[in-house]
This record gives structure tokens, C-alpha cells and sequence, in this order.
């Protein structure tokens, strides 16, 4: 994982997204996970974001981004689950059965170089380097 710059910055912002569908119902299998694979894949193009690891599983997915500092995780996190659920409900009707295709939450962890322990300790290590 490198750092990557921008005009006036030097970032790595690393997010591990974990969401599910609406009563953790197993529909992303076969085709349903062929189809959000490539959807996600067109909406993190369209937002200039990296994906560095994705997983499907039948009742939730794994998404390991690289993003930018002035993308809000909230945004990207809406727009590929809007896009994949509007796009997906149409072209499998048997989704159209459920109440939404995802739950309105999910997880998310920050990831990169350093540990947060290694922070920390260059941040309290500042006063006593002068």
C-alpha cells in the first residue's frame, strides 16, 4: 500500500467495508454475485477509488478500498450500495420480493501503514524530540 498524493496532500486512507442484505437473507450467490462484482466495480471506477480486496458471500460482502481524503465514506458507501441494489432488483426480479436488497448499516475499519499503537507513540514522542 503506497501513499498517494493529491495537488496539496499525501494520503492512504484504507476503509474494510462489511455490509449484508435486508434479514441477512443468502441472495448474492450465481449470477446475483457475478452482477454486484461488476457493478461495484463501474461505481469505485466512477468515483476514482481503488479496490483492493472484494469477497462476496451468500449473506454479506467484504469491500477493502483505497479512497480519497475528499470522498466521505458515507457517500461512497451510498452510492455503491444505491446503485447496486437499484440495478440488481432489476435485473433479478426475485429481489423485488424483499423490502430493500441491504440493511441501512454496516461496518467500517480504517486500515494502512502503521499501527494506531505506532501513532500514538509518535505523537506523545513529539515534546521530547525538540
Amino acid at each position: 500500500m503506497d501513499y498517494q498524493h493529491g495537488k496539496h496532500h499525501v494520503f492512504l486512507l484504507n476503509y474494510h467495508i462489511i455490509w449484508c442484505p435486508k434479514r441477512r437473507k443468502k441472495v448474492l450467490v450465481g449470477a446475483v454475485e457475478t452482477r454486484l462484482k461488476q457493478i461495484i466495480g463501474e461505481v469505485v471506477k466512477e468515483l476514482g477509488i481503488e479496490v483492493l480486496a472484494l469477497e462476496v458471500m451468500p449473506d454479506h460482502l467484504y469491500l477493502f478500498v483505497s479512497s480519497r481524503p475528499e470522498l466521505s465514506l458515507p457517500h461512497l458507501v451510498k452510492a455503491i450500495k444505491g446503485r447496486s441494489s437499484h440495478d440488481l432488483r432489476l435485473e433479478f426480479p426475485e429481489l423485488q420480493k424483499m423490502p430493500s436488497l441491504w440493511t441501512h448499516s454496516y461496518f467500517v475499519s480504517t486500515a494502512g501503514n502503521v499501527s494506531a499503537e505506532t501513532i500514538k507513540r509518535y505523537i506523545e514522542e513529539q515534546k521530547t524530540r525538540e
